[in-house]
């Protein structure tokens, strides 16, 4: 910021430096009701409680079935995983704000949620592109299914889309 004299621009001129930092943002709330924000914690708590429950199923199905031990399901499986890491990044904060009423999140906690965010959406669009390129697989080459699609190929496919995800 500079500050000018009354003789001139140039006659005086004095740097200051700006010495402020983030260190949290303010979330904008959905609603300053109470009530509303209430109904927002219950539902959000009903849809991630689905969510745990569902992924996890799928999960100890996949893991304690052999029949399932498949390519399919073994995607299947990486998938939940994913959505798992995916909804846990973002619904418990929102659902701790609307409980006690709060609207900051740090800065720290904010670039966390970004990127947490950003890993597993783009990790889950490279599994569902692999999972497709699986069915196409399976569908049109048959016959070539198990040299193209072994456990070994399926685990170094499934490892890429969690590397690739940024």
């Amino acid at each position: 910021m500079c500050l000018l004299s009354p003789r001139g621009p140039h006659a005086y001129r004095q740097q200051m430096s700006n010495s402020s930092s983030i260190t949290q943002f303010l979330l904008l709330a959905f609603t300053d009701t109470r009530e509303l924000q209430l109904l927002h914690f219950w539902l959000f708590l009903g849809i991630y409680l689905a969510a745990l429950l569902g992924n996890g199923l799928i999960i100890t199905t996949i893991a304690w079935d052999q029949h399932l031990h498949t390519p399919m399901y073994f995607f299947l499986l990486n998938l939940a995983l994913l959505d798992l890491g995916c909804i846990t990044t973002i619904v418990p904060k929102s659902m701790a704000n609307s409980l006690w009423d709060t609207r900051v999140i740090s800065y720290a906690g904010c670039a966390a949620q970004l990127f947490l965010c950003f890993f597993f959406i783009s990790a889950e669009f490279f599994l569902l592109t692999i999972m497709s390129y699986n069915r196409y697989v399976a569908i049109c080459k048959p016959l070539h299914y198990g040299t193209l699609l072994g456990s070994r190929a399926c685990v170094h496919m499934a490892a890429a889309a969690w590397a690739t995800g940024k």
